[in-house]
């Protein structure tokens, strides 16, 4: 069992001075964006912000991988910039995902899933974690998770592949699917390497997930660099696999693992998103203050490549779905974090707050960004 600290403790709580939540050390001045959005400091020190989860009071849940802690986010005054930060927990093993149901606040720390019961009654005295899940891959490599619930109100969990590139047991490259408290577990998809963000489409009720591509694949750099493209996977039913090991991007065989096998075994991808981005978060707008183009549409944050010679990603991504709910093509909505082969910010998870604006989390610079539109600029 790991330590968890749940005493509530204010690390920044903000009166006048705008020290610790302003523009003034991250250079947003660099972001591009559409015509009408503008983007601001929402918090800049939140440790190693990733996935993040609001409360239908407002509270602002986010995890961390590097740091090993949960933080509640607060706006508390209405300003729409947070003004407290506390700390949750700590001395997990790389929280990064969380979601919130029911009341509760669910914590994915890598072997188990925890539950923070009636949390945002309790900020001033969290109560002890419910452990439902203890039983989950021990691995760290790919081994932190994003979290979600579902529209049949079951809980999604990845499970990621131990390895670049390898066969292992059956868990792993999974989309796993249980009740919210831990039962009836099954593997939703197969496949998957490494997912690290879902969501559903509005209309239709079906699951996209991204994918990171494997490294390494060839020898040549000029081969690795650009093979295989990470992936937006479209798992519209249970049980389908979606290629890896044995075939990546849809149409490249696994130079060890693809012997034998062909490319019409596996669901390929609906859309193929760059070779290196690293998508992770995924979220579906449907907000209202947007323009109507950008309903039903979902914004993909792109963490940034680590090992091409020439970096991609460090952005958000709009794809674009037709009337039936498939994803038909892609565009980049917000860059600026990469500067040459230099980035200063890695953009990681997306949250749409009541008013229609969104929010994009940054563990690079341990940073929160919240993205507006007007018709005046």
């Amino acid at each position: 069992m790991h330590k968890f600290s749940l005493l509530l403790i204010p690390i920044f709580i903000l009166t006048t001075a705008h020290f610790f939540f302003s523009d003034d050390h991250l250079p947003i001045d660099q972001i591009i964006l559409p015509d009408g959005f503008s983007i601001e400091v929402y918090a800049d020190s939140v440790p190693n912000a990733r996935q993040m989860a609001l409360s239908p009071s407002g509270v602002l849940y986010v995890g961390s991988r590097q740091e090993g802690k949960v933080h509640a986010v607060i706006d508390s005054d209405g300003d729409m910039t947070a003004d407290e930060i506390y700390l949750i927990a700590e001395d997990l093993i790389m929280p990064t995902g969380l979601t919130f149901h029911d009341g509760s606040l669910y914590v994915a720390a890598v072997s188990q899933i925890l539950r923070f019961d009636d949390i945002d009654a309790q900020l001033n005295s969290p109560p002890d974690p419910v452990v439902i899940v203890d039983d989950l891959p021990t691995e760290r490599h790919h081994g932190w998770k994003f979290i979600e619930f579902g529209p049949d109100g079951k809980l999604y969990v990845p499970v990621g592949a131990p390895c670049n590139v390898c066969e292992s047991d059956e868990i792993f490259a999974t989309v796993l699917r249980m009740n919210p408290d831990g039962s009836e577990r099954e593997i939703y998809a197969h496949g998957i390497r490494n997912s690290v963000g879902f969501d559903w489409h509005p209309e239709t009720g079906e699951l996209w997930i991204t994918d990171n591509g494997s490294d390494n694949i060839s020898p040549d750099p000029a081969i690795t660099d650009n093979l295989p493209s990470c992936e937006l996977n479209h798992a519209l039913e249970s049980g389908m696999h979606f290629g890896y090991p044995y075939y990546h991007q849809g149409d490249t065989p696994d130079p060890e693992f693809g012997e034998g096998r062909t490319a019409d075994e596996f669901t390929p991808p609906t859309l193929l998103l760059g070779p290196h981005v690293a998508p992770l978060g995924i979220d579906f707008y449907t907000g209202g203050m947007f323009p109507e183009g950008y309903v039903n549409h979902a914004f993909i944050a792109e963490h940034g490549s680590w090992n091409r010679r020439e970096k991609i990603g460090y952005r958000v991504k709009l794809v674009h779905f037709d009337d039936e709910g498939m994803a038909i093509d892609q565009e980049v909505f917000a860059e600026g974090w990469l500067q040459g082969e230099d980035h200063w910010g890695r953009p990681v998870d997306i949250e749409t707050l009541p008013d229609g604006s969104i929010l994009i989390s940054d563990d690079f610079a341990n940073a929160i960004y919240r993205i507006t539109y007007s018709e005046d600029g």
